[in-house]
């Protein structure tokens, strides 16, 4: 009992253990926030990486694609079996795309994906990233006539979501707008009148006349349709303002290879009919979605003779619960690894997803060197304290305390540092945690430079898990180096002599 007593007296009446308090405070508090943000910020992005990409994909080695991929998928249920929820069939390539802004021709590398619109929501969350409820609902590549979202219907707290003003005017009403304008400016060229062929044998046209092209409307008509990613479109200022340079009813064109032998340069013009917003920058300024059988045919990814289609990928969602990698092992086995790739979307996104992880794994290590740094704060005042209470140790060791008592003392002493150090830590770091971005907007007001740019991050809060693993492992490591540093004081005031410790007293 008497041990207990005297940690509680040193406790409270020494304030050189006020500062050990306050290391191992800071360590701990440190610890919970850094791990809560970067756990936070790793599942925000594998769950979009999930969304996207779906679980296993099937991919052609080859960017003529596959072919019947009704056949395909017939072979994956019969290999994959129940574990698979849903499949459907993609084209992708790379693409560039271009579109005039403010008198500016822009040019912009992507990757133009063929969806089908009907099985293409049971393999992701495609459709939620969409801006128009309708869209949401089931995407038809059509244009609308307006409705879409001003506020991003993904935001938490829509109160705080910056305005997209731009979406006001998108849809029909914004196509039609322009294409008045275009109509007002525009110049007509005179017409002058051909010359009669004097042998009708000698026109291109066997003899015929001429076919009459139709002529587009825009003001009624649109293009194929297609839904750029947001990073394509706009730009973010720092803000958190986004700045349309192309909306939904605006043309757009894109140039890409052929499925020929050799592959030959295509373009297409296209109309935005949507927006998609993945929040996953490296998804949002790549992507844009056509429809599947519409991009088969730009790309002629048709047999001539037969009619069979190719595609390029096969996106699979497994059931819950289900092993990604067994899937995925099954499918290598079953199909021929020189003409497929079958991938999860963990080993697709592996490399980003080690470095995230080794991150996370080095921020760790250094930061658990503040409790380090703590100890051996501890280790040095307890040698002092030891010096200091060489005449009280005496006293105890001659009124009979034993040396495993009078260690007891120290080492209890150490354990105590640590508890309370740990608990208000624990406490510290879990306030923060809960009003972390209140603190990053104060910051930001603070010192004129938002904390945390939506810009970068296409992400309007920091995003946060705290995990009660990671807090009991941080508080017991906190405790365990308090109770190591004070081993060594505890076992020089153990091994005192108590006739030595009073002798010069």
């Amino acid at each position: 009992m008497y041990k207990l007593l005297l940690c509680w007296r040193y406790l409270r009446t020494r304030y050189i253990a006020l500062a050990s308090i306050v290391s191992v405070t800071l360590g701990v508090a440190t610890m919970i926030v850094v791990n809560s943000v970067m756990d936070g910020f790793a599942n925000e992005m594998q769950s979009r990486m999930n969304d996207v990409l779906s679980d296993v994909i099937v991919t052609s080695r080859s960017l003529e694609g596959m072919p019947n991929p009704e056949w395909h998928m017939d072979e994956i249920r019969r290999v994959a079996g129940d574990d698979v929820v849903g499949m459907t069939p993609t084209s992708q390539v790379p693409a560039a795309l271009a579109y005039y802004f403010r008198g500016q021709y822009f040019t912009r590398q992507v990757t133009v994906i063929g969806i089908d619109p009907k099985t293409y929501a049971s393999v992701s969350k495609f459709g939620y990233y969409l801006q128009h409820p309708e869209n949401r609902e089931h995407l038809d590549f059509k244009l609308k006539e307006n409705g879409y979202d001003v506020i991003d219907h993904q935001a938490e707290n829509p109160a705080k979501a910056m305005p997209r003003s731009d979406m006001e005017r998108a849809g029909w009403v914004y196509r039609r707008a322009n294409a008045a304008f275009e109509k007002r400016i525009a110049v007509q060229p005179p017409i002058e009148s051909a010359p009669p062929l004097e042998d009708d044998s000698d026109s291109v046209f066997g003899g015929t006349a001429p076919p009459v092209q139709e002529t587009f409307d825009p003001a009624t008509e649109q293009h194929t349709g297609t839904v750029l990613g947001i990073g394509l479109c706009s730009h973010r200022i720092p803000d958190g303002t986004d700045v349309f340079q192309v909306l939904p009813g605006d043309d757009v064109e894109i140039h890409f290879p052929s499925c020929g032998r050799p592959p030959e340069f295509r373009s297409s013009k296209l109309t935005i009919t949507d927006v998609y917003e993945s929040k996953m920058a490296q998804y949002d300024m790549q992507y844009m979605f056509v429809p599947l059988d519409k991009f088969q045919e730009m790309r002629g990814m048709i047999d001539p003779q037969s009619g069979v289609r190719f595609v390029n990928a096969i996106q699979i969602r497994l059931k819950e619960g289900a092993d990604a990698n067994v899937v995925r092992d099954k499918l290598r086995a079953h199909f021929q690894l020189h003409l497929y790739d079958v991938s999860t979307w963990r080993d697709m996104e592996g490399p980003l997803l080690a470095a995230v992880q080794t991150e996370t794994l080095v921020l760790n290590v250094l930061l658990f060197l503040i409790i380090a740094v703590a100890g051996f704060g501890i280790l040095a005042i307890f040698f002092m304290i030891v010096v200091e209470k060489t005449r009280d140790i005496g006293i105890l060791k001659s009124l009979g305390a034993s040396s495993n008592g009078v260690m007891g003392i120290f080492l209890t002493y150490g354990f105590s540092l640590g508890i309370v150090g740990a608990g208000l830590g624990i406490v510290g770091g879990l306030l923060f945690v809960e009003y972390i971005n209140e603190i990053a907007d104060f910051l930001g007001r603070l010192t004129g430079t938002p904390v945390f740019d939506p810009a970068v991050y296409y992400l309007y809060k920091i995003p946060t898990i705290v995990e009660a693993f990671t807090v009991t492992w941080i508080a017991i490591g906190a405790m365990l180096i308090a109770v190591l540093a004070s081993v060594l004081p505890a076992l020089r005031a153990a091994r005192m002599h108590p006739v030595e410790a009073l002798r010069f007293e």
